[in-house]
């Protein structure tokens, strides 16, 4: 129970990574908060009933107004934020597309999630943990950025900005004893992959074709990566994205 008496906030926590993420923190100790477009109130009921403390919030972090009052909430409950996971994005449900038919909306929509919104939420949250003098901030961003993977440009420049803005931020937020990170995973059998058929058919044969470790990924294997960089182990890390795909790419 290393996070016993931390309070994290996990965006896009109803299903997939962000509920596997939530899940694994609430069992180390720490008071979950499961924000969401849906299911976030099913997702933190779950956990109440094996004991932990969560609480689920309906939130859409590409909306200021709704950032600002899912961290009121937070503190309202628990009285700090000490861990953020920004794992909210538009990703499972993109289909692939030549850049030349992305359209202006689609841009605007995706960057509006996966980039803004984690600026908002680190905005957000960051005037409680200078208070603080303490603070996790882990991104999760996308081994696409790292690749070049074609026929998502949109995703693959919203993931790369979030890649930049963890190094930025490390900088801005250290003097207050607050880390930044992020892990980015390889082609994870998430809810939301499964049941995009196309895009898994695409996918998930290059991406095991590509790791060191030669087998699908799934939530479970991003879990301990997120634990550890919001524990006190992580302490003197920052700024540091540390790919979880199984050795598909040397970072």
């Amino acid at each position: 129970m290393v996070l016993t008496g931390k309070t994290a906030i996990v965006t896009g926590a109803g299903t997939g990574l962000g509920l596997a993420f939530a899940t694994r923190l609430a069992a180390d100790g720490a008071n979950v908060v499961l924000a969401d477009l849906k299911g976030a109130e099913e997702a933190a009921a779950a956990l109440q009933r094996e004991g932990r403390h969560a609480i689920g919030l309906h939130a859409d972090v590409s909306s200021e107004h709704s950032v600002t009052a899912m961290v009121a909430a937070t503190v309202e409950r628990f009285g700090t934020v000490d861990i953020l996971v920004n794992n909210a994005a538009v990703s499972s449900t993109l289909q692939l597309t030549p850049f030349e038919n992305l359209t202006i909306d689609e841009w605007q929509h995706v960057l509006g999630v996966n980039t803004i919104g984690v600026f908002l939420c680190c905005r957000a949250v960051a005037s409680s943990m200078r208070k603080e003098k303490y603070g996790r901030i882990i991104n999760i961003t996308s081994g696409t950025a790292f690749k070049g993977a074609p026929f998502l440009l949109h995703y693959i420049a919203s993931k790369g900005a979030v890649m930049s803005m963890t190094r930025s931020l490390a900088r801005e937020l250290g003097g207050d004893n607050i880390t930044v990170n992020a892990v980015s995973p390889g082609y994870t059998l998430s809810e939301g992959n499964l049941v995009n058929a196309p895009f898994l058919a695409a996918q998930r044969d290059v991406a095991i074709s590509s790791r060191a470790l030669p087998r699908d990924a799934y939530p479970e294997d991003l879990v301990g990566a997120v634990a550890f960089l919001a524990s006190d182990d992580a302490a003197f890390i920052t700024g540091q994205i540390i790919a979880v795909d199984g050795g598909s790419v040397y970072h």
